[in-house]
């Protein structure tokens, strides 16, 4: 079954009481039991035929064996690092969301994990980081928000050779650009708020893992922790996830045609785009992606505020998160990024002047418009 068919058909995408092609939204907390341990359902954080039916989705757009699905993409994070204990190490990304650093940092550290922050595009620094307390490395690809792309297959490889997890954060490509586990990692996550939800109407966080085994812990730490996917939100995430494709599709031709003008802009100083050919990334996004993405990032020249160019913008919208219809922008060292210390922030190259574009399915006539007079704006 095609990738754009599988959206549609693929998990549960049928009524199996009524055969309505809309899963149902079953707002109950507990099920009746004909006998004691008989029933598929017992309580709704334990399971739920809502939740199922895009967990069991996710999984089939993943290629792997279970989904489980979550109040957030933090929630996700934070049940899939429950997986480990005190003393346990982890390998960290330089480039990660900024909750995930935050989570790490005023969370984790104190149950007595530890960490070491590397950039996992440079395999022998990864390698060079493992301790005999190592558990796992954890990454995205691409990053957020400077889009640098590690080699996955690589990656997989070399955990798998010291008997590592790997954990990619799958959010900014979604299966439609790249499929993790069939690269060899071991766990893939998603802000599912973003391009599998697609409308800026929900909050979700989705793991899906390809061995049974691994998947059965995960089962057991969501029901356990019991930060679920509640039936309304499922039902809104399943729906928004049937369109990813014709959305993708929108949002790669846009991101395109704004990287070339951006790249003719004097205004802007730097680009972040994994599609930039100047990009030292550029063959490895080639050779595992299905399209460059829809994020951008870039600097404006020295001495221009950015502040003042975001709030030009009049059909982007400044506002926090990515992946929507709507084209979104934001300034990462105050907004999404500022609970990283600067100096940290700096050093891992997420500069003042740095500015995030979430490129949306608006004509581009409009988009460009948009920051032609943005940009005249702030150079007058």
């Amino acid at each position: 079954m095609e990738f754009d068919t599988k959206l549609i058909h693929g998990g549960i995408s049928e009524d199996e009481f009524t055969g309505a092609t809309s899963i149902p939204i079953y707002m109950a907390s507990t099920f009746h039991q004909n006998k004691i341990g008989e029933s598929k359902y017992e309580y709704s954080r334990s399971g739920n035929p809502t939740r199922e039916a895009v967990e069991k989705l996710i999984a089939d757009l993943e290629d792997g064996t279970a989904g489980f699905a979550f109040s957030s993409g933090s929630a996700a994070i934070n049940t899939v690092f429950s997986l480990f204990s005190v003393g346990d190490h982890i390998i960290v990304g330089n480039d990660v969301y900024g909750g995930t650093f935050r989570l790490i940092d005023a969370v984790l550290k104190r149950f007595g994990m530890t960490f070491t922050v590397v950039d996992t595009r440079d395999l022998q620094a990864v390698e060079q980081a493992i301790t005999p307390q190592t558990k796992a490395v954890y990454l995205e690809t691409p990053t957020n928000p400077l889009l640098r792309v590690t080699d996955i297959a690589a990656i997989a490889s070399l955990a798998k050779k010291h008997a590592l997890l790997s954990i990619i954060d799958n959010t900014f490509a979604s299966p439609y650009i790249q499929k993790p586990l069939n690269m060899g990692v071991d766990i893939v996550l998603h802000s599912a708020s973003k391009y599998l939800g697609g409308h800026s109407d929900v909050i979700a966080g989705l793991v899906v893992t390809k061995e049974p085994d691994l998947g059965e812990q995960i089962g057991y730490l969501q029901n356990a922790i019991g930060s679920i996917l509640a039936p309304q939100e499922s039902w809104l995430l399943q729906r928004g996830m049937k369109t990813l494709g014709l959305r993708m599709r929108a949002h790669l031709h846009n991101a395109e045609a704004i990287f070339d003008y951006l790249n003719q802009q004097p205004l802007v100083n730097k680009i972040y785009y994994p599609g930039d050919p100047e990009n030292a990334d550029y063959a490895i996004a080639k050779k595992q992606m299905n399209g460059f993405g829809a994020m951008i990032s870039f600097e404006l020249q020295p001495g221009l505020d950015p502040r003042l160019f975001v709030e030009k913008l009049q059909v982007i919208t400044l506002a926090e998160s990515l992946g929507a219809l709507e084209s979104l922008v934001e300034v990462p060292a105050i907004m999404t990024h500022g609970a990283i210390p600067r100096e940290t922030r700096l050093k891992n190259g997420i500069t003042d002047e740095l500015i995030r574009l979430s490129v949306g399915v608006e004509d581009i006539t409009d988009l460009l418009a948009d920051l032609a007079q943005a940009f005249q704006g702030i150079a007058e």
